[in-house]
């Protein structure tokens, strides 16, 4: 995204600046692209005659570490309560979230529930309808009761799995 390229489409500025988002699966494929990213910029300052500098910014977004263990009592509970949960419920989240370097620290889950309907796209207005109305609602309700209850069954162990402890 540029953030300053000018004031005219027809004037070269003295000075332009972009924000860019570089993404990969896990921290190590991150890192592995960061010398390719920073060459292709370069490469481009090289080709126009311009002066590049860039600054990555730390710390990165790390991969998510899933605690099987909980994510398995959070099956438990959002089964119990009417809800499927069927392998896209568990895939891996993508994007940009701080809950990876969260999980690396302390045991985690980030179990997605549904809103709309299966077809819906997020970040879509259709999907803002159905997130403020009453699907929207019990998501929220269903999904707070079930992580209540994998704290209840966490408590309720009686020895925290070592998996678990922090």
């Amino acid at each position: 995204m540029f953030v300053d390229g000018g004031d005219k489409p027809n004037i070269v500025p003295a000075h332009a600046s972009m924000h860019w988002y570089v993404r990969a699966p896990d921290t190590a494929s991150l890192d592995a692209l960061e010398p390719r990213v920073v060459a292709a910029l370069e490469s481009g300052a090289v080709a126009t005659g311009a002066r590049m500098t860039y600054r990555w910014q730390d710390p990165a977004y790390s991969e998510m570490i899933t605690d099987e263990w909980l994510l398995s009592r959070y099956a438990q509970n959002i089964t119990a309560l009417g809800r499927n949960l069927d392998p896209s419920d568990a895939t891996p989240v993508v994007g940009s979230t701080d809950m990876g370097n969260i999980s690396h620290e302390v045991p985690s889950i980030h179990p997605m529930i549904a809103v709309a309907p299966p077809g819906v796209a997020i970040h879509t207005p259709e999907f803002a309808e159905h997130a403020r109305g009453p699907s929207g609602d019990r998501a929220v309700i269903d999904a707070a009761k079930a992580l209540a209850f994998t704290v209840i069954d966490t408590w309720a162990a009686g020895s925290v799995p070592e998996a678990v402890r922090p």
